[in-house]
């Protein structure tokens, strides 16, 4: 902080024991070295408070930092569920056309005198139905998710 050289302090000596006196002087020289030292503890804490400050500073712009990545990736998120709900749309219609396709092939097979004994036959229908439900439980999720 400042530059005394040695010869500068010895001036500085004289001039008190010049000043105060000899027997005032080793009272003097402990005042002014609690002083010192209460003034260097208040540069250390002013120190350490600057610092604090940066820090705390550099944590709230690394806060607004993350906030924000995290409000991008929530758009992203957001744009890329809207792009997969378009799709299913597609889908959707794509999966109403082959099983309605599906239901009336089998309907023809379920109408044509068959030589398959009347369990099997109605265990197809029973196949039959739980793929229209299944379809349509499909199709209304789809729907669904779309809404």
């Amino acid at each position: 902080m400042f530059d005394v050289s040695f010869s500068e302090l010895m001036v500085i000596a004289v001039v008190a024991l010049l000043v105060i006196g000899p027997e005032k002087l080793p009272k003097v020289a402990r005042t002014v070295g609690a002083f010192v030292g209460r003034m260097q503890r208040y540069m250390v804490q002013v120190k350490e408070e600057v610092n604090r400050e940066m820090r705390f500073e550099e944590l709230q712009n690394l806060q607004q930092e993350i906030k924000r990545s995290v409000e991008n990736a929530v758009e992203n998120t957001a744009a890329d569920i809207k792009d997969l709900s378009v799709k299913p749309k597609q889908k959707v219609s794509n999966t109403a056309k082959v099983s309605a396709g599906k239901a009336s092939a089998k309907k023809a097979i379920v109408n044509k005198p068959s030589t398959i004994k009347p369990k099997a036959s109605k265990v197809k229908a029973d196949n039959t139905e739980k793929i229209k439900a299944t379809t349509a439980k499909r199709v209304k999720s789809a729907k669904s998710a779309i809404n």
